[in-house]
C-alpha cells in the first residue's frame, strides 16, 4: 500500500508539473497526462498498468467521463441529432474503412492486417473529444452533439467487433454469432429499461435525495455504480453502463446538481486513465521500417476522415461550418484502436510490426488534433472560401437567413443565465443567438426571435445586425468570445453598450480593459444588486415583492424545463 501511494503521488506530482508547461504551450492536460505516462514508461520508473489499483482508477475515469457525457444528453437532444449521428458515423466508418485497406495494401501489408489497420484507423477518441469540448464549453452546441452520438455509434460498432475477435478465442464461429446476437440484444433491452426509468422512477428520487446535497450525491454514484454492476454482469462494457446511467439522469431537474459534483471526480480519475495510454505509446514501440506508413496514415486520419464527414454532412444539408467543426473531431484514432489491434496480435492475426504501426498513429494524431480542435474557431475563417464546394445553397440550419434583424437588445447565451435575462425583456425588443438546437427549438416554441449559430461565426455576426442594436449581452464565460465579440463591436458607430460574463476576477479585469461597459461575475453582481436593494428599503418589504417575483420566475423556467 505504501508503494502504491508513492507511485500514485509520482503520477500526480508529474502530471502537475507537466501540466503547467501543456497551459504555457495552450495545450490541453490530456496532452500533459499522455507525456507523464511516456516519461513513467521511457525511464521504467514503474509499470503503472499492471497494477490493480491504476486500472481500477482508468476504469473509474471511463465511467465518470462516459457517465457525464449520458447526463448531458437528454432525450430530446437524442432525437434531435439521433439520425445524423448514425448516418455520419456508419458513413465515416465505412468509407475510412475501404480507402484505409486501399493505402495499407499498397504499402505492402497483407489483407488481414491490412483489414485491422483499416478498421483501426475508424475509431475516434470519445473520451479524448468529450473532454476537448468539455474544454471548449461546446458539447450542447449542435456539432457538439453530432460529434458525440457519432463517436457513440463508432464506440458501438468497436464494441461488437471486440466481442467477435474475442470469440475466435472461445469457440466456433456458430457460437460466436450467437454470443454477437445476444450481445445487441441485451444492449437494446438496457436501453429501453432505462429509458423508461429515466422518466418514470429517477426524477421523483433525485428530487427527494436533492433535499440534501449529499445525499443527492451519493444517490448519483450509487446508481451508476450499480447500473455498471449490471452491464457487466449481462457481458456489456462499463462504457455502456457509465453512458446509460447518467442517461437514465439527464432528465432529472438535478442534472446540473449532480454533474457539478462528479466532475472533480472525473477529472481525477481520467488523469489515471491517460497516463496508462501514454505508458503503453512507449512500451509497444517498435518503429523500424515503419515511418513512411506512420506519416501517410497519421494525415489520413487527420486530414481525409474530416474530409470525409464534410463530404457526408455537406450532401446531409448541414451548413460547412458545422460539418467542419465535426468533421475536425474524427481526426485522431482511439483507444478501441490500439486495444483492437492488441487482440489481433495474441491472436496471431498481426505482428508487433502492425501493434508499432497504429500506436504511433495515435501519438501523432491525438497530439495534433488536439491543437486542430481547440484553434478550429481561428482555422474556420481561412479556409471558409474552399469549405464552399461541401455547401448547399439551402441548408437545414438556415431557418434565421435571409431574415433582417433590427433588435434594440442582443443576448447570446440563453442557458440558464441568458434564459433569466430572455424572460425579463420584452420578446419584440430581443434577438437571442446560441448553438444548442434544444434552447433554439425552446426559443421558437415561445416566439422569441433567434439566430441559430455560434457568435464566432462571421456570418452570425453579419446578420445580427450590430449596428441596430443599442445594448449587446454575452452570458458565455469564455474570455476568447468575449474578447472577439469586444473587437467586433467596436468596429460600429455609434458603438452598443457592451456587457459580458467573466467566471474569475481576472478574466473580468482583462474585458474592462478591452472595453466592455460591464462584466458580470455571478457571486459579485448579485450580492451587490441584493445588498442595494436592501438598503434602498429599510422596510424590508421589498423582500416580498422580490420573493413573488422569484416564485413567477422559477415557475416560468420550470415551464420552459418540462416542455423541452
Amino acid at each position: 500500500m505504501t508503494a502504491g501511494l508513492f507511485e500514485l503521488a509520482m503520477v500526480v506530482l508529474v502530471a502537475a508539473i507537466l501540466g503547467f508547461v501543456a497551459k504555457a504551450f495552450r495545450q490541453p492536460l490530456i496532452v500533459a497526462y499522455l507525456a507523464t505516462g511516456a516519461i513513467i514508461g521511457y525511464f521504467n520508473f514503474f509499470n503503472i498498468a499492471d497494477q490493480e489499483t491504476f486500472r481500477v482508477f482508468s476504469d473509474l475515469g471511463i465511467m465518470f467521463l462516459l457517465f457525464l457525457v449520458g447526463l448531458e444528453i437528454n432525450y430530446s437532444s437524442l432525437r434531435s441529432v439521433g439520425k445524423v449521428s448514425l448516418a455520419v458515423g456508419l458513413g465515416q466508418i465505412l468509407f475510412t474503412s475501404l480507402l484505409g485497406f486501399v493505402i495499407a495494401w499498397l504499402f505492402g501489408f497483407d489483407a488481414l492486417p491490412s483489414l485491422y489497420i483499416a478498421v483501426a484507423l475508424t475509431f475516434s477518441s470519445t473520451i479524448i473529444i468529450v473532454k476537448l469540448l468539455s474544454e471548449k464549453r461546446d458539447l450542447n452546441s449542435l456539432y457538439g452533439k453530432i460529434s458525440v452520438g457519432m463517436l457513440l455509434v463508432q464506440d458501438f460498432v468497436a464494441i461488437l467487433l471486440l466481442v467477435l475477435l474475442a470469440g475466435f478465442e472461445q469457440g466456433s464461429p456458430r457460437e460466436v454469432t450467437a454470443g454477437i446476437a445476444m450481445t445487441v440484444m441485451k444492449s437494446i433491452g438496457l436501453f429501453a429499461l432505462i429509458l423508461w426509468i429515466g422518466k418514470r422512477v429517477l426524477p421523483a428520487i433525485a428530487d427527494k435525495a436533492a433535499k440534501s446535497a449529499e445525499l443527492l450525491f451519493v444517490m448519483s454514484l450509487a446508481w451508476m455504480f450499480l447500473l455498471t454492476a449490471i452491464a457487466q454482469r449481462l457481458g456489456l462494457s462499463i462504457e455502456i453502463g457509465g453512458f446509460l446511467a447518467g442517461l437514465g439522469l439527464a432528465n432529472a431537474t438535478e442534472h446540473y446538481q449532480i454533474s457539478a459534483r462528479i466532475r472533480p471526480l472525473r477529472d481525477f480519475f481520467i488523469l489515471v486513465f491517460f497516463v496508462i495510454l501514454g505508458s503503453s505509446f512507449v512500451l509497444n514501440a517498435d518503429m523500424a521500417g515503419l515511418a513512411a506508413p506512420v506519416a501517410v496514415f497519421s494525415l489520413f486520419v487527420l486530414i481525409g476522415n474530416p474530409f470525409i464527414v464534410l463530404i457526408i454532412m455537406g450532401l446531409m444539408g448541414y451548413r460547412k461550418r458545422t460539418s467542419f467543426l465535426t468533421g475536425l473531431t474524427v481526426a485522431q484514432i482511439s483507444e478501441f484502436s490500439l486495444v483492437l489491434v492488441a487482440l489481433g496480435n495474441r491472436l496471431g492475426h498481426v505482428g508487433n510490426n502492425v501493434v508499432s504501426l497504429v500506436t504511433a498513429v495515435g501519438i501523432v494524431t491525438i497530439t495534433l488534433s488536439t491543437y486542430l480542435i481547440l484553434y478550429a474557431d481561428r482555422i474556420f475563417p481561412r479556409i471558409t472560401r474552399l469549405l464552399a464546394i461541401f455547401e448547399r445553397k439551402t441548408t437545414v440550419e438556415d431557418g434565421w437567413r435571409n431574415r433582417e434583424f433590427k433588435k434594440p437588445v442582443i443576448l447570446i447565451g440563453a442557458h440558464r443565465t441568458g434564459q433569466s435575462i430572455a424572460m425579463s425583456v420584452p420578446k419584440e425588443q430581443l434577438l437571442v443567438i446560441d448553438f444548442d438546437p434544444e434552447i433554439i427549438a425552446e426559443l421558437a416554441r415561445h416566439g422569441y426571435d433567434y439566430i441559430f449559430g455560434d457568435i464566432a461565426d462571421p456570418e452570425v455576426l453579419e446578420q445580427a445586425n450590430f449596428a441596430a442594436a443599442r445594448l449587446v449581452i454575452s452570458t458565455s464565460p469564455d474570455p476568447e468570445d468575449n474578447l472577439a465579440l469586444l473587437t467586433v463591436a467596436s468596429r460600429f458607430t455609434p458603438r452598443p453598450k457592451i456587457v459580458v460574463r467573466a467566471d474569475t476576477e481576472a478574466d473580468a479585469r482583462l474585458l474592462y480593459v478591452r472595453g466592455a461597459d460591464y462584466v458580470i461575475l455571478p457571486n459579485i453582481t448579485a450580492g451587490q444588486y441584493f445588498g442595494k436593494t436592501v438598503v434602498l428599503d429599510p422596510t424590508l418589504r421589498v423582500l416580498e415583492h422580490l420573493r413573488q417575483r422569484d416564485i413567477a420566475m422559477l415557475a416560468k423556467r420550470h415551464h420552459f424545463a418540462i416542455t423541452n
